[in-house]
């Protein structure tokens, strides 16, 4: 929360105060030194860089880094200078934050609120308001929900609630009433399900758990549910609770130990049984989505292997929860997508088509509609806004007739997806998931101080503004990792840094998303076991591709498949696979390569990455980076010793490639500016390959740093080359050593992503309806 004070006994601006009595002359030549650089927004280590260089003695200036006012530095993520006054945002830990302001001249010290740290950040671009400005705060309408105060406990929303609804229940017995009504007042489709009128009372519904816990206790365990439901039903219990006696009188414990003694171990077994979810609707409107010849177009990458992955398994895990249960209904999943006329061969002008290795999930897709009518082609994902509201009421329509009803869950992707899952959810009252997948605000620095300057090309007042209020209207948020949530002690995650910002001359956001709020919950995907296994499992290995795979590494022929060749094809290869824009950075890792004389001596690079000639490109921010690459071919004369292949579609060979890097002890390099999850980093940890991944972002969370791999930091270019070419030299002294690493690596397993889904939604769900 952005005006989160410190539990500590003094304030920001009293600690401040303290220190400066006692290091005046070091503070005041500090101090000089940030204002001596006029206006100006000062990163962390801009701010502990200028510490360094004051000018006083070793003690003297380590007492002052130390002490309190070093604490503020190095808590700083960033500072404001307009001389006289340097304004610091600190973040002691995750979640919190205060503000204080300090005049270099005067030496006073102020205590600012979040609102007031922003008009004075706003002076920067000489954009305050002093009449009006439009400010949001979301704080009042949450300030009455249940949420922790630790920041270990950001991401874990369910295990909070459940603790929170069996302490309440525990403390008065009034509680366990809505539990009640929720039971009785359960119905899909109509049809009443877990408990019927038969008990209306809490002493009604103990009396009647006793007598079918006794009656099943005597049959059988693997008795099927039909051969005694209609004795069920006279007790007062109908379908829901299980396909066999075992499974239904285990259920009844639970609810039984329940309203004896809550617990919310207990609490959240018994309502991840309850059977909530039969229909999903999952939206991801942008790009081309597609299950072939999709992977190499613009704004089309992850995301897509993640949806269609996560589906697959979504489905698996509602026909066996299902089944389970007791309920023959079969379960429907809806991936909502843009219909694009003009598909450029893909399958994405099709209005439905069925997701393959699946029985009941589809994508749906439906058009962008204007005055003018249908809009024919694709166009960039910061250029959507406009469609979307239309969209939603087109969707929604699409959707009713598909399931016959509305879905029980809906689940937003990326910004555009949660805006209309937003639109949805609250036009047919269902419970909304969000997905953010990334959120643009952290992938460009400073893009909200200066939207003015982006908005023509990124559109980022409509997208900043879309994410505030899906992260909001969401009953609960989906995040791979906590770095997403609440970044690093060190570093500022996704959701955090949109608790408090500003729109210069639009408006500013005082309380905008708390990431102590429990609707946020960790559910991390994994790979696709059967794509991605290690190079290791000869058996599995997919050989008839070795041939392709050499052909597209090596093959001498210059075409549009291809750029450079590799002379010296017994050196190990650095491998990179990535979408071509400039937050992925693949451009960056090339120019680190070719800036480093020992790392070019002792492996190849080779990445896979969008197109190579502009003319196939229709994405700005692609064409700047095939024309950058070009320019690095060129300058550093890389023609030899490093390839660039453009996008591959193909996942199974692309899992193989993974693999065929492993044979020739490779590594793989995730150079990103910042990264949400990192599937990437996923798959070739799983294939065995020893992974370089940024620091910034969820990579950080997957890889422990000198264990299972290396975190590389993208903004220090130079030191991410060293560790690199330090790798292969000890690699080179001692074989043994790349064998060493694999050994360590972690590999994922995407298979109970759907499980963990369904038991984060059911809390919610639970918690609506009792309401």
């Amino acid at each position: 929360m952005a005006t989160t004070k410190l539990s500590r006994t003094h304030s920001m601006r009293e600690r401040v105060e303290d220190t400066l009595s006692a290091h005046r002359n070091e503070i005041v030549s500090l101090l000089s030194r940030y204002v001596a650089q006029g206006k100006a927004i000062l990163q962390p280590h801009h701010l502990l860089d200028e510490l360094e260089n004051i000018i006083g003695d070793d003690i003297s200036r380590k007492k002052l880094s130390d002490g309190p006012f070093g604490e503020v530095l190095k808590t700083a993520q960033e500072g404001i200078v307009l001389p006289p006054f340097v304004a610091f945002a600190v973040r002691p830990r995750p979640g919190v934050w205060e503000y204080v302001r300090v005049d270099a001249y005067q030496l006073s010290v102020e205590q600012l609120t979040a609102s007031e740290y922003l008009v004075f950040k706003e002076e920067l671009v000489g954009q305050y308001n002093s009449t009006y400005v439009l400010e949001l705060d979301f704080e009042p309408f949450n300030a009455s929900f249940p949420r922790p105060t630790r920041s270990s406990s950001i991401g874990n929303g369910v295990q909070f609630l459940n603790r929170h609804l069996s302490s309440s229940m525990f403390r008065s017995k009034d509680c366990l009433e809505p539990l009640l009504d929720f039971l009785r007042t359960h119905r899909h489709d109509g049809h009443v399900m877990m408990l019927n009128d038969r008990i209306h009372s809490m002493p009604r519904l103990q009396s009647s758990l006793a007598k079918a816990e006794d009656y099943l206790s005597k049959l059988p365990s693997d008795t099927a549910y039909s051969e005694f439901q209609y004795e069920l039903q006279g007790m007062g219990f109908e379908r829901g609770w299980g396909n066999n006696a075992e499974r239904i009188l285990g259920m009844m414990h639970l609810l039984s130990d329940i309203l004896q003694a809550p617990d919310p171990s207990i609490l959240e077994t018994f309502l991840g049984r309850i059977p909530m979810v039969f229909n999903v609707v999952i939206l991801s409107i942008h790009g081309y989505f597609g299950q072939a010849n999709v992977l190499g177009l613009p704004d089309t990458g992850g995301q897509i292997v993640y949806i269609l992955d996560q589906v697959r398994a979504l489905e698996n895990e509602m026909l066996l929860k299902l089944k389970h249960q007791g309920l023959d209904i079969k379960p429907k999943i809806l991936i909502v997508t843009r219909l694009i006329p003009d598909a450029k061969g893909t399958s994405c002008n099709q209005r439905l088509e069925r997701v393959s290795g699946t029985e009941h999930t589809h994508i749906l897709r439906v058009p962008f509609r204007t005055d003018k009518g249908i809009l024919r082609k694709w166009i960039s994902r910061f250029d959507v806004w406009p469609y979307l509201e239309k969209f939603a009421e087109d969707a929604a329509s699409e959707i009713s007739a598909e399931l016959h009803g509305a879905p029980d869950l809906i689940i937003g992707n990326y910004s555009d997806g949660n805006l209309v899952a937003s639109l949805l959810s609250y036009k047919m009252g269902v419970t909304q998931c969000n997905i953010a997948h990334a959120l643009e605000k952290t992938k460009y620095p400073d893009s909200d101080l200066y939207w003015k300057k982006f908005d023509e090309k990124y559109h980022f007042s409509c997208q900043f503004t879309a994410d505030l209020l899906a992260m909001n209207n969401a009953d609960f948020i989906i995040t791979s990792t906590y770095q997403e949530i609440a970044g690093t002690k060190n570093t500022v995650g996704q959701y955090e840094s949109h608790s408090s910002f500003t729109l210069p001359g639009l408006y500013r956001v005082v309380h905008g998303i708390d990431v102590f709020d429990p609707k946020f919950n960790i559910v991390s995907p994994g790979a696709d076991m059967t794509i991605y296994f290690s190079y290791t499992e000869k058996d599995k290995r997919l050989t008839s591709l070795h041939s392709t795979i050499a052909k597209l590494l090596y093959d001498p022929e210059q075409n549009e498949d291809h750029v450079g060749n590799l002379s010296d094809q017994s050196k190990p290869m650095i491998f990179s696979m990535a979408r071509l824009d400039r937050v992925k950075n693949i451009t960056g890792l090339v120019e680190w390569y070719a800036k480093n004389t020992k790392l070019r001596e002792l492996a190849n690079l080779v990445v896979v990455a969008g197109y190579n000639n502009v003319k196939r490109s229709s994405d700005r921010e692609e064409i700047s980076e095939i024309e950058r690459m070009h320019d690095l071919f060129k300058k550093y004369k890389l023609d030899g010793q490093v390839r660039w292949i453009s996008a591959q579609t193909n996942r199974a060979q692309n899992g193989e490639v993974y693999r065929y890097i492993a044979d020739g002890r490779g590594i793989f390099v995730q150079p990103a500016f910042y990264e949400a999850f990192g599937l990437t980093v996923v798959e070739a940890m799983t294939c065995g390959l020893p992974t370089f991944a940024t620091c910034h972002g969820g990579p950080a969370e997957i890889i422990e740093d000198g264990v299972s791999g290396f975190h590389i930091d993208p903004y220090h270019p130079d030191s991410a080359a060293v560790t690199m070419a330090n790798f292969f030299q000890k690699c080179k002294e001692d074989p043994n050593y790349w064998v060493h690493m694999e050994d360590l690596l972690r590999t994922f397993n995407d298979i109970s992503w759907g499980l963990q889904l369904l038991e984060v939604a059911s809390v919610p769900r639970a918690i609506d309806d009792e309401a």
